[in-house]
């Protein structure tokens, strides 16, 4: 079965133009964690992707498949 992508984490950061390195250090974590988040592996607490989503100044809908990315 294959896993489900649940995030758009890694999206979002090329978009954005930022990087893994670059989160970790907004968010006080290390980058293999939010390397397990951009692939997948693991994920974000709520509140985790509310403070990316801030940093990034969009909205916490776009770091989500399925969300409304209008």
């Amino acid at each position: 079965m294959e896993s489900q992508k649940i995030n758009r984490l890694k999206v979002v950061l090329v978009e954005n133009g930022k990087t893994g390195k670059w989160l970790a250090g907004q968010v006080g974590k290390n980058e293999a964690t939010v390397s397990r988040w951009c692939s997948n592996k693991m994920q974000p607490s709520l509140d985790m992707l509310m403070k990316i989503a801030e940093l990034l100044n969009i909205d916490p809908r776009q770091l989500i498949n399925g969300g409304n990315n209008e």
